[in-house]
């Protein structure tokens, strides 16, 4: 069992744990992929089967299955070891892969497999939250890095158990990742699924959202004017210029909204991106105009979300949970 490099450590997901448990196998899918030990053994031709395998697929979803499918094949060593959190038992299993990859046609669907022998069976309780957070990615086969010691601590039964008066640090910083994950993927959502008309209808609903009432102006514009809004019955008026544009919106963009305005009018202007420095520096300087970046929309959304109108909610899923916080206790 000896390696060349260090043992690597890999973690797993699968919707089988008794096949990974009773068999002793880790194993991944793909079953129409057929022996991925046949396809040359690159990352680039395994990527060129799948595209013909699953023509309907996205890009990005056809770098991230074949990248696992060749990890999984050629990048992952007998002695590596493996991290598998289990649903039915909420455990965490740790194990060292014990054969090369093959393909087992004879199962159902986790065809892809490696021998694996377990090492040991833990309670999720004794890892740190941000090591939980790791090995609970969304991808089927994934290296870990960033929790590694906690693993070899477990693996050679030096894992230390927290006291109950003893503080996970990792909790903040799980937390804010989950935070910054999820902001990551509404501004993601945005940016594939709404441009421009579509966007201008979903800020519509987000103002409504936040209680004001909105007109869309018609497709050809109102001399540039996306949106008007009113909080109540009564002045002023708010001029919404959108833009669903990559790159950062320039001082003159702006200026030409301003432009639109009458006397007590106010703005406000709705971008994915950013702003340049002039353009916020204008903002600075005229009060009546109000800018809003990629970043400050995600808070917004996900402060209305539950306002919003079920198609968006749909464009958009989002499952309200609760994470654990950092505590702050007085010194």
């Amino acid at each position: 069992m000896e390696n060349t490099r260090e043992n690597m450590i890999w973690g797993i997901h699968t919707q089988d744990d008794y096949l990974f448990l009773n068999k002793n196998v880790i194993a991944v899918g793909w079953k129409s992929m057929g022996d991925i030990s046949k396809l040359g053994g690159t990352r680039e031709s395994i990527k060129a089967h799948y595209e013909n395998v699953y023509p309907d697929s996205s890009k990005q979803s056809v770098a991230n299955c074949a990248g696992m499918l060749y990890r999984f094949a050629f990048e992952a060593k007998i002695g590596d070891y493996v991290v598998f959190p289990s649903k039915t038992n909420r455990m965490i299993n740790i194990g060292v892969i014990e054969s090369d990859y093959y393909y087992n046609e004879a199962t159902t669907e986790y065809v892809q497999q490696r021998k694996v022998k377990w090492l040991k069976h833990l309670p999720r309780t004794v890892f740190s939250q941000g090591a939980l957070y790791e090995v609970g990615s969304f991808l089927s086969f994934f290296s870990i890095r960033n929790y590694t010691d906690e693993f070899i601590a477990a693996i050679n039964n030096e894992i230390r158990i927290e006291t109950s008066d003893e503080e996970d640090e990792t909790i903040s910083a799980t937390a804010d990742e989950i935070v910054e994950a999820t902001k990551d993927f509404i501004l993601k959502e945005l940016s594939k699924k709404f441009k421009g008309y579509d966007l201008e209808e979903f800020i519509a609903d987000l103002l409504n959202a936040m209680g004001y009432r909105t007109k869309v102006s018609p497709h050809g514009g109102d001399r540039g004017i996306d949106i008007t809004a009113y909080k109540d019955e009564l002045p002023p008026r708010i001029l919404v210029q959108v833009k669903s544009q990559d790159g950062d919106i320039k001082e003159s963009t702006i200026q030409s909204l301003k432009g639109a305005m009458r006397e007590g009018d106010y703005g406000l202007f709705v971008t994915l991106s950013n702003y340049t420095k002039n353009a916020t520096k204008y903002l600075n300087n005229t009060p009546i105009i109000r800018g809003i970046n990629g970043t400050e929309l995600v808070d917004l959304i996900l402060k209305y979300y539950e306002l919003l109108d079920e198609k968006y909610q749909k464009e958009i899923p989002l499952k309200k949970v609760y994470i654990p916080v950092q505590s702050y206790k007085d010194e």
